[in-house]
């Protein structure tokens, strides 16, 4: 019986350490959503684009590479981020465009203020908190009666075209092909019609507009003695990509490469500010990673199947970095987590914990934060399902071939498949990452047990114009 009291001794242990960083010092929390960039662009990851800032996060805090965002596609993987459950749960299932679009796909205009959200959560418990960056859950094109930001919990919010009130607005600039002046444009311009005020700056130059905000919210919070929550969430690497001049190569890859290493310069300074305070340094957890992957033909998710909209890992598996150097134990600074499974519902849920505050009842995330802090290997119990954007059936994008209908993952196993039966599916990740060898005829007890359990979840879901 020694053995198993003294785990139950260790697992208890692991929870007071992380309870007494959550209730000790209220740790500050800095999530950096990064748009569309492929599991594999960042040079910590082996990417060919040297992305200094980032990868020196990397070297101080830890890289999991089994992580997952809950969509393939932006909308909704920042629903499951911000609500700590599955999006279909909210009806946004795809990216959230004009009126009539969102109601032919069967999907709700904006996120139901309703919806729990952890800002919320840590806003009534003293918190200050802030959103500079993409929203993209309500406020685009013709929507412009969506809640504001502030209603879900954000004390200041500073956005651009597609969430409601102040915003950066992309001017662009590019070459000559004829060897002229450079060329200038506006993007966006009816926008405006979703608040203001609305600030006109540079497309290559928009990220560090909302670090700048970023870091007068974090003096204000410093000066009231509050702990901060914030979410810094460019829009980068994003197209249409316009990155500075003096870096400017033509092509897709050249262009997303420019992009991408512009995007880590200014995330520069936010990292600074937090390194280079003593006290700051100490108390603050930084979470970086990818709403979805990659745009196929820009930013690449070598070895992995897939890029944005697909439910192959390219379209969902996102690196994540996690930096906390008085959190996380010296010993595993620059370590990697090749092992956990774990998914952004969990990034959520365990947020709350580490803050030290009470999780909503009905979260489908479960509380990892001592694999967050790399006190342990633990993966999610539960399996993390996807079902497609009702608008990507596949044969575009790409890859001509079937996206498919529903995907599930339960600890090594991966199956994919369409609601009808067609195109079974089955992979083991572990040997397989790259989804080639189908083993849905080797193992079929095991792929028919995760196939129901993936459509009793579905079941269990609203319905959008893609499930029949």
């Amino acid at each position: 019986m020694k053995r198993p009291v003294l785990l139950l001794l260790g697992c208890l242990l692991d929870l007071t350490i992380v309870l007494g960083h959550a209730q000790g010092t209220r740790p500050n929390v800095i999530t950096v959503f990064i748009d569309d960039m492929g599991w594999s662009d960042l040079s910590c990851f082996g990417g060919v684009t040297k992305t200094a800032e980032i990868d020196r996060l990397a070297a101080e805090g830890i890289r999991f590479t089994q992580f997952y965002v809950n969509a393939p596609i932006c909308s909704p993987s920042r629903v499951a981020l911000t609500t700590g459950q599955y999006p279909q749960r909210w009806r946004i299932t795809s990216f959230l465009n004009n009126r009539r679009n969102n109601r032919e796909r069967g999907m709700a205009q904006w996120l139901d203020p309703n919806a729990p959200t952890l800002a919320r959560a840590l806003q009534q418990a003293g918190y200050a908190t802030g959103h500079f960056g993409k929203w993209h859950m309500g406020g685009q094109r013709d929507v412009a009666e969506a809640p504001p930001i502030s209603a879900y919990g954000f004390d200041q919010s500073l956005t651009n075209f597609e969430g409601m009130g102040a915003k950066l607005l992309p001017l662009t600039r590019k070459p000559d092909v004829n060897g002229g002046d450079p060329i200038h444009g506006r993007l966006w311009e009816r926008a405006e019609i979703l608040g203001g005020p609305v600030i006109w700056m540079q497309r290559s130059h928009i990220t560090e507009g909302f670090v700048n905000s970023a870091l007068a919210f974090i003096n204000q919070a410093q000066r009231a003695e509050k702990p901060f929550y914030m979410n810094v969430w460019p829009d980068d690497v994003h197209t249409p990509l316009y990155p500075p001049l003096a870096t400017w190569k033509d092509g897709k890859r050249g262009l997303y490469a420019g992009v991408l290493q512009s995007m880590d310069r200014q995330l520069g300074p936010l990292f600074a500010r937090i390194r280079d305070d003593a006290t700051l340094s100490q108390k603050t957890l930084i979470i970086l990673c990818s709403d979805n992957g990659h745009e196929e033909g820009y930013g690449r998710s070598h070895p992995l199947r897939g890029a944005k909209t697909w439910l192959y890992e390219g379209g969902i598996r996102s690196p994540l970095i996690v930096w906390g150097p008085g959190l996380i134990d010296k010993s595993q600074w620059g370590t990697t987590n090749e092992d956990s499974v774990l998914c952004a519902l969990d990034l959520n849920r365990s947020l709350h914990t580490l803050c030290g505050v009470n999780a909503p009842d009905g979260l489908d995330g479960e509380d990892l934060a001592t694999t967050l802090l790399g006190q342990s290997q633990a993966s999610r119990h539960a399996p993390i399902i996807w079902r497609r954007p009702p608008d990507r059936p596949g044969f575009g994008h790409g890859f001509q071939e079937d996206n498919p209908d529903i995907a599930i993952r339960e600890g090594r196993w991966k199956c994919l498949g369409n609601f009808d039966g067609a195109a079974p599916q089955l992979y083991d990740l572990k040997e397989d990452p790259s989804e080639r060898d189908n083993l849905h005829g080797k193992y079929p007890d095991i792929a028919t047990r995760l196939r129901r359990l993936a459509l009793a979840w579905n079941e269990a879901m609203p319905k959008d114009a893609g499930v029949p």
